[in-house]
């Protein structure tokens, strides 16, 4: 290794902060020690790391991946020093997550007073998004997304199983001849949820694989739980996530139909994805084993 390895929390701290003199404030340095920190790591590394003009700092591509792994690197060395003094068991710090809107609302939310009360000490910051996630340029630690994931360097940890049911109100039901089989569901079919309107699904219908793409005249939402009010409000049928129906199902407000055709039973599955290292942290890890206990709790029919 031809760099200095005490250099790492001054370039760390350039990037978090966005500049040298937010740097020097962060780490009680002067300025120009942490201009002269920064380019010694460069000449050391042979790549530029930043982009400098007379005004500003931009981090280039190549910072950014050294930025990640200087972030792996401080992380261990935070833990192994938690370790050291006894405070594995206290996690705490600041923990950046990233989850679908309808997971956020219906399965986290009522619980996070629960989760702050066992970790006061985490700070918790969550961006509730239905964009695709890059952990590594968005800088999350955790995200959860939905359906099922390619293998990747990225850990993966299955929360909650995903079958899509078909449902209707009673109202509509009770009001419409609906059928049986795809084609007579679909005839109904009003609105879906964007990530399954817009590409071809396969569905099981009578144990026989069948083709089946939403038509243009079914109006897309990219959250579910808009779908699911559409419908118990009357918008003819849909298909959903079955988590998501649960109670409604229980109460009465919806009712599930068209048990004969199937969805692939992954289609709407919710894994939790992170960074793939030995060390994961301990607010990290907690936060991990609490979705999976929250998400792990039955929800009966």
């Amino acid at each position: 290794m031809k760099w200095r390895i005490e250099d790492i929390p001054v370039f760390h701290a350039v990037v978090a902060t966005g500049g040298m003199t937010g740097a020097s404030r962060s780490l009680g340095m002067p300025k120009s020690s942490v201009s002269k920190s920064v380019a010694r790591l460069e000449q050391d590394l042979r790549i530029r790391l930043f982009d400098r003009n007379s005004r500003r700092v931009r981090v280039t591509r190549e910072g950014e991946l050294f930025f990640q792994q200087c972030q792996k690197i401080l992380d261990q060395v935070s833990e192994a020093d938690a370790v050291m003094t006894g405070l594995v068991g206290v996690p705490n710090g600041r923990l950046s997550v990233a989850l679908p809107p309808a997971f956020c609302e219906e399965i986290l939310a009522p619980r996070l007073a629960e989760f702050h009360h066992r970790y006061p000490r985490i700070e918790l910051d969550v961006e509730a998004t239905t964009r695709a996630i890059d952990m590594l340029a968005d800088r999350f630690d955790i995200a959860v997304v939905v359906g099922v994931q390619e293998s990747s360097e990225l850990a993966q940890k299955v929360l909650i199983g995903g079958r899509l049911i078909w449902v209707t109100s009673p109202a509509y039901l009770a009001a419409h001849e609906i059928g049986d089989g795809v084609r007579a569901l679909e005839r109904h079919l009003m609105i879906c949820e964007r990530r399954y309107g817009d590409r071809t699904l396969m569905i099981k219908q009578h144990g026989h694989l069948v083709r089946f793409d939403v038509g243009p005249h079914v109006a897309r939402i990219n959250n579910p739980l808009a779908v699911r009010r559409a419908v118990a409000h009357g918008a003819g049928v849909s298909f959903l996530p079955e988590h998501y129906c649960v109670e409604l199902l229980e109460e009465g407000r919806l009712v599930e139909i068209g048990k004969e055709v199937v969805f692939d039973t992954r289609a709407a599955q919710l894994t939790a994805i992170f960074p793939s290292r030995k060390l994961i942290s301990s607010r990290a890890r907690a936060f991990l084993d609490f979705l999976e206990e929250i998400c792990a709790e039955p929800r009966t029919r």
